[in-house]
């Protein structure tokens, strides 16, 4: 074969992709499971043993520790961040996430609206009666 073709498969062969993308090791496994272990005992002791008195502020509360429980997941368990893939998975998670909050919200707002302009006399006199 040339020489030119041999420097190529050379070139090739010590070519190392995805050498900026971090890599996964025990530690970094662990420190994700011990943070999922608390965000999930919490949340269950918040609800087991009665720490608010309404359920709307033990909903909120564990709304938020689901969030946080989702970033750790993402972070130590997907090893997403801002430098994997150029950036590109992070980019294309905040375009998803902004969708679905999108498409939420406006679903709400859409039956909220629905449920209050629909024949409002109508439900008076459900109602009134």
């Amino acid at each position: 074969m040339s020489e030119h073709h041999d420097n190529v498969h050379e070139h090739h062969a010590h070519e190392h992709h995805g050498d900026e993308l971090p890599h996964a090791d025990l530690k970094s496994y662990m420190i994700g499971f011990i943070l999922s272990v608390i965000l999930t005992a919490i949340p269950f002791w918040v609800v087991m043993g009665g720490v608010f008195e309404t359920s709307s502020t033990t909903a909120l509360v564990i709304l938020g520790f689901a969030a946080v429980q989702i970033v750790v997941h993402m972070i130590y368990f997907l090893h997403m961040n801002f430098q994997s893939e150029g950036g590109w998975n992070m980019l294309a998670l905040i375009f998803t996430a902004v969708m679905v909050f999108i498409t939420l919200a406006g679903s709400l707002w859409v039956m909220y609206h629905l449920n209050v302009n629909m024949m409002p006399g109508l439900m008076e006199a459900v109602h009134g009666q």
